[in-house]
């Protein structure tokens, strides 16, 4: 067994979630915020057979792609930072980390 840990923009998490769930993946959702920009993300908990793993990821990779979005001017960019003019940024995409999951029980 296996655990991912998937953190996804916010605004992709609806259909990465209704994609896993139709390929029979069960999805946690924690609403997390982090990043440059303290944007919102979801941290998608999914736990499945180790042979299923690629075909996980693989939905997860089709609906997170990265994107770049302009940052108003006056954002304050997470850090302290301020910025004055916009700025153009990354945003989207996924951050996955697969673990061994030593006992997995569902009660």
């Amino acid at each position: 067994m296996k655990l991912i840990t998937a953190i996804v923009n916010k605004e992709d998490s609806r259909a990465v979630c209704n994609e896993l769930l139709k390929h029979k993946f069960y999805v946690t959702r924690l609403a997390t915020t982090g990043g440059f920009l303290m944007a919102g993300n979801m941290t998608l908990l999914i736990c499945t057979e180790d042979e299923k793993v690629d075909e996980c990821i693989g939905i997860i990779s089709q609906f997170c792609k990265q994107r770049t979005e302009i940052v108003p001017g006056t954002a304050t960019l997470g850090l302290g930072i301020e910025s004055a003019m916009p700025m153009e940024v990354t945003v989207g995409g996924a951050t996955v980390i697969v673990t061994n999951v030593e006992r997995f029980e569902k009660l």
